[in-house]
């Protein structure tokens, strides 16, 4: 049901790198980007490296694109509202655009090194918003959020402490994901260093109010460490589910949360290594993906098992390797027929998820419904 239908990888530039970054395309759905680390084995050769694959040409060994810059990149998306742009987060904080319309592979635009924006590593870059009205948000491990014009990288249209406690100083989060909620460009959930989970708002009517940032910012806790990813549901369909989020942590688990609740719902854990990644599908209410240190890539169906996932897939061995490579991002398509996964020695495989399984039925939406339900009624019998 999860079979490798595509591989790629590029013998100069994939080489003894990990791929830290999946996106693909909302205006050419055949296009998916990958964001790899530095190749640590030669000195001569840009730090930071994007490229773009296409998928109608399968047999083709190169990439349709390839972007450099002269630092380490630790994040990366594709422009939404943008479909020549390309956008980049670096280790040192700024912001990279590369344009596929320019015949140059570096960046043709960046933002300042300053005060006023990041100072510290990137972990997350994504574009929020409409066509007519949207920002880049971008999210440092110094725990600061910033919003951009996709047009001015001079400087941020604006910059936030993201869960600033009110005892500051002993409570100071480091965020290492976020995700903003479904059709929401103001509330979003951070996962931190420590393994708590926070919600917040960009622009909140109690940011005055000691009381109400205590509240707001009181956390998810449940992951004994780090947390690699979180996921909001992206809620298609007759029924919302806007409430619900996933996460994955390094402590082996992935868990369901709802922001009503403070408590998961509900814990994934047939795992035996660190979950890297997970992602809701964009066309089923109930079903999600997961990837793991072993290679493995697990799909789950909410309304079929909560102990096993409904589907796995393990990673073929690379070539010249022993074992399975570790699997560090996964993204799905528009279609959610189709599933990209990036490794830690730089491949990126896509996965072709059976129609069975990837399609819903008109009822899955209310069962899903009764699921959560008895979910929450059995952990408040616990």
């Amino acid at each position: 049901m999860l079979p490798f239908c595509l591989h790629f990888f590029d013998d100069h530039w994939s080489r003894n790198r990990m791929v830290i970054g999946l996106d693909w395309s909302t205006t050419y759905p055949e296009l998916v980007l990958a964001a790899y680390s530095p190749n640590e084995e030669v000195v001569h050769e840009p730090a930071g490296c994007c490229m773009i694959w296409n998928l109608k040409f399968p047999r083709k060994t190169s990439p349709e694109y390839i972007f450099t810059c002269s630092e380490p990149i630790t994040a990366a998306t594709m422009a939404k509202f943008h479909p020549n742009l390309i956008i980049g987060g670096t280790y040192s904080g700024q912001i990279l655009l590369w344009d596929t319309r320019s015949p140059k592979r570096t960046p043709v635009q960046r933002s300042t090194l300053t005060s006023w924006a990041h100072t510290q590593p990137l972990n997350t870059v994504q574009v929020i918003g409409s066509k007519n009205a949207h920002n880049i948000i971008t999210l440092s491990s110094d725990g600061s959020m910033c919003a951009w014009s996709v047009e001015m990288l001079g400087e941020p249209r604006e910059k936030l402490k993201v869960c600033d406690a009110p005892s500051a100083g002993l409570l100071d989060v480091f965020p290492t994901c976020m995700a903003f909620f479904a059709n929401d460009q103001n509330n979003y959930v951070v996962g931190s260093e420590s393994g708590n989970i926070y919600t917040d708002q960009r622009h909140s009517s109690r940011s005055g109010s000691t009381e109400g940032n205590a509240a707001r910012n009181h956390p998810y806790k449940g992951h004994s460490t780090f947390v690699t990813s979180v996921a909001t549901h992206p809620s298609p369909g007759p029924v919302s589910y806007s409430n619900l989020f996933l996460s994955s942590s390094l402590d082996w688990t992935v868990r369901l949360w709802s922001v009503r609740e403070q408590a998961p719902l509900n814990v994934f854990d047939d795992y035996s290594e660190c979950v890297y990644d997970v992602c809701w599908s964009p066309i089923h209410p109930a079903l999600f993906a997961a990837v793991d240190g072993t290679g493995r890539v697990d799909v789950w169906n909410l309304n079929n098992d909560m102990e096993v996932p409904t589907a796995r897939s393990h990673l073929p061995v690379n070539p010249g390797c022993s074992e399975p490579a570790a699997i560090n991002k996964a993204r799905w398509d528009s279609t959610g027929l189709f599933l990209a996964v990036g490794d830690d020695e730089g491949h990126v495989r896509v996965c072709s998820v059976a129609e069975s399984l990837a399609t819903p039925g008109a009822d899955d939406w209310t069962i899903l419904a009764q699921v959560l339900a008895n979910l929450k009624s059995t952990s408040q019998m616990i």
